[in-house]
């Protein structure tokens, strides 16, 4: 009886195992419907690749988007066989980063070429999943053939905007140099010299007036024209002892901080620091910044450059005690002709660009600018340096 009741049990424990298991079976292959009907009829092109780049299963959007009548012709074959020869790499990138270094996602831009032979911008966003022991690639494609071409045409019009920039640039400093040549022949006339004590004083005011109008063009001129030369010339660095460049650097500065009553510090740590910087171009970085600082302390302010070691790497400090730059501003201070460029306190005028062309000679360098200010309390600019 005991081994009745045992076998009774036994059957019972295997009934409700059958009846897991066909519910189990009866989930799955739910699940499998509801990815077949999202993968069939799906408007963006689906594939699942395996390891070597063959497609294992392909939709019909897919097949349409390369120019094929049915998804079958694409099952078995490799991916590469469709990849545009300028960017086979992005493909063997993709086979990289899923299986080599197990990354989970992976998003590229790429161009394909359909059937007959015509081309187009897709993005490939693929995810590695586990099947059967082995692990695949799930990869979806959009068609961005239309906002690529934009994107291109954007582009091309923006270059020949630059480049008529520089160019009228380039053409309007000889006129200006000869305007500021006229100014100083003007002062030396002897109409001029002949002319009454209040006369002269009013020609002198005018001269100084278009003196200073030359000088803003030819600076507004000087930094469209190191954009573009910044933009197209490689950076070649050298291994740069910081500190005597530094204070070989300053020198013109110091000068200039007396004329205007003020106190420019150098503080250097006791042990050399050294960073692979392009001395010109990193001298404009600095020509920027204490430009800057010196437009906008007052007369008996300081202004300190310290150069640090911080964290394996050189620091440079530029601080000032001025008259700081408004919490709104900072956000859009390194903008290209930036909003918010103002008058410094001498009447001096910006271009908008300093900043601007300062941070991206930094980001040249492979460093970091950033900056802390306070309105009446001060300004400092930080820069990193590997």
């Amino acid at each position: 009886m005991a081994d009745y009741h045992a076998l009774e049990a036994e059957n019972r424990a295997l009934h409700e195992e059958i009846v897991r298991l066909k519910e189990h079976a009866a989930a799955q292959a739910q699940k499998q419907r509801r990815f077949r009907a999202v993968f069939e009829n799906s408007p963006l092109g689906q594939k699942i690749i395996t390891p070597d780049l063959a497609i294992r299963q392909a939709n019909q959007a897919l097949a349409t988007m390369l120019g094929f009548e049915s998804s079958q012709e694409l099952v078995g074959r490799r991916i590469m066989e469709f990849a545009h020869p300028d960017h086979e790499p992005d493909w063997e990138k993709l086979q990289e980063s899923l299986w080599a270094h197990k990354e989970p996602c992976f998003v590229l831009e790429t161009c394909l070429v359909r059937q007959d032979g015509t081309s187009f911008w897709c993005r490939v966003t693929s995810v590695l999943f586990p099947d059967d022991g082995a692990e695949l690639g799930y990869t979806t494609l959009e068609n961005i053939a239309t906002r690529k071409n934009l994107e291109i045409s954007h582009q091309r019009l923006y270059e020949a905007q630059e480049t008529i920039l520089h160019l009228a640039a380039h053409d309007l400093q000889s006129p200006i140099n000869n305007l500021q040549m006229l100014i100083e022949l003007l002062r030396l006339e002897p109409v001029v010299q002949a002319a009454r004590e209040a006369d002269q004083q009013s020609i002198r005011k005018l001269l100084r007036l278009m003196e200073r109008s030359c000088d803003n063009a030819n600076a507004l001129l000087k930094d469209v024209l190191y954009l573009g030369q910044m933009e197209a010339a490689r950076l070649e660095k050298h291994r740069t002892d910081l500190g005597a460049y530094l204070d070989e650097h300053l020198a013109l500065f110091r000068v200039a901080a007396q004329e205007k009553g003020l106190e420019l510090l150098l503080e250097l740590p006791a042990e050399p620091a050294y960073a692979n910087i392009h001395a010109d171009k990193f001298g404009r970085i600095l020509d920027n910044l204490l430009t800057n600082a010196l437009k906008f302390t007052p007369a008996g302010g300081r202004i300190w450059v310290r150069l640090l070691h911080h964290e394996g790497h050189a620091r440079l400090v530029v601080q000032d005690t001025g008259v700081g730059i408004p919490e709104n501003l900072q956000p859009s201070v390194f903008d290209k002709f930036t909003a918010a460029a103002r008058p410094g306190l001498y009447d001096d005028t910006t271009t908008g660009l300093g900043l601007f062309i300062a941070k991206q000679i930094v980001e040249l360098h492979e460093g970091k600018i950033w900056l802390e200010s306070q309105e009446h309390q001060g300004t400092t600019f930080y820069i990193d340096l590997t």
